[in-house]
């Protein structure tokens, strides 16, 4: 048995990307920022560092989510799955890049911010089954939304 699932909580560090494939589909793109804070032991400076990933999300109902309600800054849960995929430059060079994918089941996104009303938004948790969101995610009103 192998398990490829990969579970991050971060902010956007950029406004979500939608593109469209040649079929229609939407696909969005965005980077997520996790941070680990720390004291230095000699210095008792506070210390940081950031790690920056790639998500890519397939499932169309998470991409409606991310398209309607996530901005940069938001913070956010996600489950995915790690993918490595291989590209020419145009120099000819072979790149190689490593995402997190969100796509079919296995894939989830909960939105972390406060909203306005100051109760934790972390019960706006969308799962994606045979691209059905979780929570009725259609009926979601936009006066809900704090941003």
């Amino acid at each position: 048995m192998t398990i490829n699932k990969v579970i991050l909580v971060g902010n956007l560090g950029n406004d979500p990307e939608i593109r469209s494939t040649s079929d229609g589909r939407e696909i969005a793109n965005f980077s997520l920022a996790t941070s680990e804070f720390w004291k230095d032991k000699n210095t008792g400076e506070r210390k940081s560092k950031t790690e920056w990933h790639r998500i890519v999300i397939f499932s169309q109902g998470l991409v409606g989510v991310v398209k309607n309600y996530l901005k940069r800054g938001s913070k956010i849960y996600i489950e995915g799955q790690l993918q490595t995929r291989k590209w020419v430059d145009n120099a000819g060079i072979e790149k190689y890049t490593t995402e997190i994918v969100l796509q079919n089941f296995n894939s989830s996104l909960i939105m972390l911010d406060n909203r306005q009303d100051g109760t934790n938004s972390a019960a706006n948790n969308f799962n994606d089954s045979n691209n059905q969101t979780n929570n009725e995610a259609d009926n979601i009103i936009d006066d809900d939304i704090p941003f």
